[in-house]
């Protein structure tokens, strides 16, 4: 209880939904299904890197350059 950067339970799952639960709540839901979709793969392509110890912001400004992150498909 001492290590504030660990997060208080272990479920990830809920903690990646809760961001999509926030952007509804904020913007007044999504104007769009389509706009839904959207924000889902940003959220997951980030979150995707995030998990990989990959620099977010280089793993974006990577994607727009032609060169996404892509995840090894090993299992650890």
């Amino acid at each position: 209880m001492s290590d504030f950067r660990i997060p208080f339970d272990n479920n990830q799952g809920e903690r990646d939904i809760r961001m999509v639960k926030v952007k509804q709540k904020v913007s007044g839901g999504f104007r769009t299904l389509e706009g839904a979709k959207c924000f889902g793969r940003i959220r997951g392509y980030i979150s995707t890197a995030h998990k990989n110890a990959k620099n977010v912001f280089e793993a974006i400004r990577d994607a727009f350059d032609g060169n996404p992150f892509i995840p090894s498909s090993e299992m650890q």
